[in-house]
């Protein structure tokens, strides 16, 4: 028997982009299916690479990525933009600096010389301060262990990032394995990572597990109740669909891969409705 387990995406601030570059970080008017399947794998502990260490028994992705998805505005917020920038700054070199990055030191070595001798003192500190910017990509160096900044650029990045503030939203995922939709309910009660809501730092406002419903998505989402300060007495929602659906339209979310440097998503089709809620 076909059952869903609803979602409750609610917070101050939350985003889910569609067409997303570095220095513009779009927000859709919803949640996406890529944003909420990976909330589900991080709440069941995976691995954006898949690499599996002993002991790790969180689902494929494949697994996730087939559960049919839905979801539905009962608080649409509002979209608002953030100016955002990273990096930039002068800031004091520290010895330790010279002592966990090579890089640094060659850089360093002739400030050093002439500002204070072969000796470090106090003074270089002040001699290096105007190039030494905030080290980013931090990671251990592969032939020796020490810690070294893939990034020691002093320009700021910049970014405008939208987000949809004060919105709730009810997104489903439907199966007809109900031991899947347990488990993925347990594990939203216990995440084995941090959940967010699109973006980190988003944190939920509330519970994200909202029960597991019988019946398929439009009849779990037509009748949940409505969430607190919703829009009524009517909403929308979006429900996934084969693609010769009457009134289907595309939508690239499907994921295929989160890992890092090869994000990968694929089309999928949706349909949406209206939901009239009956007033109490």
């Amino acid at each position: 028997m076909t059952a869903t387990l609803l979602l409750r995406l609610e917070g101050l601030q939350q985003s889910w982009g569609l067409s997303a570059h570095f220095h513009r970080r779009d927000a859709h008017t919803r949640p996406t299916k890529s944003g909420v399947i990976g909330l589900l794998a991080a709440a069941d502990g995976h691995d954006r690479d898949e690499h599996r260490e002993p002991g790790d028994d969180f689902l494929p992705l494949e697994t996730l990525a087939r559960l049919r998805f839905g979801v539905r505005a009962d608080r649409p917020g509002s979209l608002l933009e953030d100016f955002h920038t990273a990096g930039g700054g002068t800031y004091p070199l520290r010895p330790r600096d010279l002592l966990t990055n090579p890089a640094w030191a060659d850089r360093a070595a002739p400030a050093l010389e002439s500002a204070t001798g072969p000796a470090f003192t106090n003074e270089a500190g002040h001699s290096l301060t105007h190039w030494y910017g905030t080290p980013k990509n931090i990671a251990p160096d592969g032939a020796t262990g020490a810690l070294t900044a893939g990034n020691t650029q002093r320009t700021p990045v910049t970014s405008r990032r939208w987000f949809l503030a004060d919105a709730a939203f009810l997104a489903g995922v439907q199966s007809d394995d109900h031991a899947l939709l347990r488990r993925l309910a347990a594990r939203l009660d216990a995440p084995r990572r941090l959940l967010w809501l699109g973006r980190k730092h988003f944190a939920p406002a509330h519970d994200i597990h909202h029960g597991i419903h019988p019946g398929d998505l439009e009849t779990a989402l037509t009748t949940a109740p409505p969430l607190p300060r919703a829009r009524t007495p009517r909403t929308s929602a979006w429900v996934e669909v084969p693609r010769h659906t009457p009134g289907a339209r595309p939508v690239t979310d499907q994921p295929l891969t989160y890992a890092s440097r090869r994000r990968t998503h694929t089309e999928r089709w949706e349909q949406r409705l209206t939901i009239t809620w009956n007033p109490t």
